[in-house]
């Protein structure tokens, strides 16, 4: 039962990454599917870990979940997966994956025997738990964001323009009106604007593009750890390849992804049980998720430029990056908002200076990296962006200071315990 406990929601969390990977989702979607799903866990499991709290009132628009009845007995473990399983299918595309998922875990959960009884309560209960956080994901705006305009091009110099090799419009221009897990709203944490734009070699801007310049012609003339280093936090869900008249594509995880991986890794680490991952996750993907938002409003507010197309008119033309650039606006850069909000929630959860290797790229053929912390992580992500010549300095190292507002924010406003430091608890 112990095996149960300690490895199912990892495990589970791992496969929904890998349905994620192939139904090809969007940053911002995957951290809208991680954080219903495991809200779904954490407010099943709540019900018979009194030191717990619930995020009901904390969470915006989440109330009115059921409970489990007083007279009926329960496995809430299993209830807590069938809810996400019960979530996870209604966010997904490939449907019937979660289906075959789930046949199989409840073909195992009964051979260790549970009573038939508690068996069919439990399930019964998982499915009303993940029918009722449904419900409450319908009215965050996802499925009305569906029949909003696309982002309009705008013709000014320094404005963002659709890049090779796809030229694709921008993804998810809307995303800031999306409904908010915890922050205010979506311009809360409104980083300062980005350099001004200019395209004189004396000015900032071009100094900036420099930079991004030099960066990826010393990663490439070197081919060492600045080179590995941006190829390990590529977490492009969709890199195109174009042979003659044919492409296709090579999915990866997202960015949200990789950082719940890491979170997973950690948590097998310092053995948690399934509350303390239930926690973990569902206060990782929180942060994520709002960080998303929080991105994605300067994003399409500042409507910047990337290096790419910058220096192909401007410094050298038909210049390529090393990484494929994203199709949205450069500024803030997602990885390093979403990595220092991801970092920031780990180490206030689980502690500072904790050493992992991270080894959530070794599918995609990537050796693994050894990190002292979450924080030193993190601030590799967002360099690895200007490694990749997709993003400008500010946008790396502002969207690190986005994201440790965002995380703090998100971190003191849940209560999840009284004492909210697993690593102390342990």
């Amino acid at each position: 039962m112990k095996k149960f406990t300690r490895t199912q929601l990892r495990e589970w969390n791992k496969y929904l990454t890998d349905v994620m990977i192939a139904d090809i989702f969007t940053p911002p979607v995957c951290s809208r599917i991680y954080t219903y799903s495991n809200i779904a866990v954490y407010e099943t499991l709540v019900n018979e870990n009194a030191e717990y709290k619930t995020l009901q009132s904390q969470v915006k628009g989440l109330s009115d979940l059921p409970k489990p009845d007083e007279n009926k007995k329960y496995f809430l473990p299993l209830s807590g997966l069938v809810a996400s399983f019960t979530v996870s299918k209604k966010l997904v595309f490939a449907e019937e994956k979660v289906d075959t998922y789930e046949a199989e875990f409840l073909k195992e959960i009964k051979k260790i025997g549970i009573d038939n009884d508690i068996y069919e309560n439990s399930v019964a209960y998982g499915k009303e738990m993940g029918a009722a956080v449904i419900d409450w994901a319908n009215k965050d705006g996802y499925i009305q964001r569906q029949s909003l305009p696309r982002h309009i091009l705008n013709d000014k110099p320094g404005s963002w323009q659709p890049t090779p090799p796809d030229y694709l419009p921008g993804i998810e221009p809307h995303w800031s009106t999306m409904r908010t897990f915890v922050i205010d709203s979506a311009s809360q944490f409104a980083p300062p604007p980005p350099t001004t734009f200019d395209s004189l070699p004396s000015s900032q801007f071009y100094a900036d593009a420099m930079e991004v310049y030099n960066a990826v012609d010393s990663a490439r003339k070197e081919n060492g750890d600045r080179l590995e280093i941006a190829k390990f936090w590529d977490c492009n869900p969709n890199v195109s390849y174009t042979k003659g008249h044919v492409m296709f594509f090579h999915q990866k995880i997202s960015p949200g992804g990789h950082w719940m991986s890491i979170a997973a890794t950690v948590s097998k680490g310092m053995d948690l049980d399934m509350m303390q991952q239930a926690e973990m996750f569902t206060r990782t993907s929180i942060a994520l998720a709002d960080a998303f938002i929080s991105c994605w409003d300067e994003k399409y507010r500042s409507d910047l430029i990337r290096p790419e197309t910058y220096i192909d008119r401007y410094i050298e033309p038909g210049w390529e990056p090393i990484l494929q650039t994203p199709a949205f606006p450069e500024y803030t850069s997602g990885h390093s908002v979403i990595s220092r909000a991801a970092a920031t929630t780990l180490t206030h959860l689980l502690g500072d200076n904790i050493a992992f290797v991270d080894s959530t790229e070794a599918q995609f053929g990537l050796p693994v990296r050894s990190y002292s912390s979450f924080y030193q992580a993190s601030d590799e992500a967002a360099i690895s962006r200007m490694y990749g010549g997709i993003h400008y300095r500010p946008a790396c190292f502002n969207g690190v200071e986005q994201g440790r507002q965002v995380g703090e924010y998100v971190f003191q406003k849940l209560v999840t315990r009284e004492n909210n430091n697993v690593a102390e608890k342990n």
